[in-house]
């Protein structure tokens, strides 16, 4: 079975050129309603400052039976919006939290979040990071916490539920 899929990037900056790519913006997204069945943002969403906007957006290029896999990191126990881009955090815009996800249930009918501690041990889903250095003149809005093995969410968000549209 052939898929038919678009790569889409946020910054396309010094890669314009790669075939089959386009640059966009999640806040406005350039596709027609219910175009897609599957959307995957890795770590992005921590990056775009109306991310209720890029949800909705992302909601809105779904198909009635689409899905999105939308990750962020958790480096927060609550979330922490910033006021503006830190580019000392890659231009993070916020700091999310575990809460983070209530967001997606705005938009989506089901929100199903896989947790590290869900998944076999073997496979080490878990993020190994020193984090007690925070916050530090770079990140003086990043909260510390303790601890070098953090849990790892991955949410799955479903358009509808098997009772039937949202």
């Amino acid at each position: 079975m052939m898929l038919n899929t678009t790569h889409a990037d946020r910054n396309l900056e010094g890669d314009a050129h790669t075939p089959g790519r386009i640059g966009v913006d999640l806040q406005a997204l350039p596709f027609a309603d219910g175009a897609y069945d599957f959307v995957y943002a890795s770590h992005v969403l921590e990056h775009i400052p109306d991310d209720t906007r890029a949800l909705a957006e992302i909601r809105r290029i779904l198909s009635p039976n689409g899905i999105a896999i939308l990750p962020v990191p958790i480096v927060a126990d609550r979330t922490i919006e910033y006021p503006e881009p830190n580019p000392h955090e890659s231009d993070h815009v916020r700091a999310p939290g575990l809460d983070y996800f209530e967001r997606y249930r705005k938009h989506f009918a089901k929100v199903e979040c896989i947790r590290s501690s869900q998944i076999p041990r073997r496979y080490q889903p878990y993020v190994y990071e020193d984090r007690t250095g925070w916050p530090n003149g770079l990140s003086p809005l990043r909260p510390a916490m303790t601890g070098k093995r953090h849990e790892d969410v991955v949410p799955v968000c479903y358009v509808r539920t098997a009772a039937g549209l949202i």
